[in-house]
């Protein structure tokens, strides 16, 4: 290992959530304000992910009160204190970018179902319940 593999490697994350385009996330972010802490959650789809190791960032975008707003993370910034996947979303491209002209119903992105296992018995498949696009409106 060289050096420069050490030291990314002291900058990476031990545990990085997992998480795909589309799926609807919540990114707790810490934002310092004078002397003062405190978290801030911002709510949207991944409409992107980017780069390799330490440098990866990924692309939030959510509609509030009428206005697109897009935001990008780096994965493993300290500032970034917690990921949480809301909702799982189904698609078939590796950028989302064409969400950026779609309104209303056109810009959600469709729900993935997924196998629900618990310890013992076998899975079964389940369809969320709401849009994956229903929890950014105000």
């Amino acid at each position: 290992m060289n050096r420069l593999e050490r030291i990314q490697q002291s900058f990476t994350k031990k545990s990085v959530p997992k998480f795909q385009i589309g799926d609807t996330v919540r990114v707790h972010v810490k934002v310092v304000e004078g002397e003062k802490e405190r978290i801030q959650v911002f709510e949207g789809a991944v409409i992107a992910r980017k780069g390799l190791l330490n440098t990866e960032t990924f692309t939030v975008r959510k509609v509030s009160y009428g206005v697109g707003v897009e935001r990008i993370f780096p994965l493993h910034s300290p500032i970034v204190t917690r990921v949480e996947v809301m909702r799982q979303g189904k698609v078939r491209r590796a950028k989302l970018y064409y969400l950026r002209g779609k309104k209303g119903k056109f810009a959600k992105v469709e729900d993935r179902e997924f196998v629900a296992s618990v310890k013992g018995q076998p899975g079964t498949t389940r369809k969320a319940e709401e849009p994956a696009g229903a929890a950014s409106k105000p």
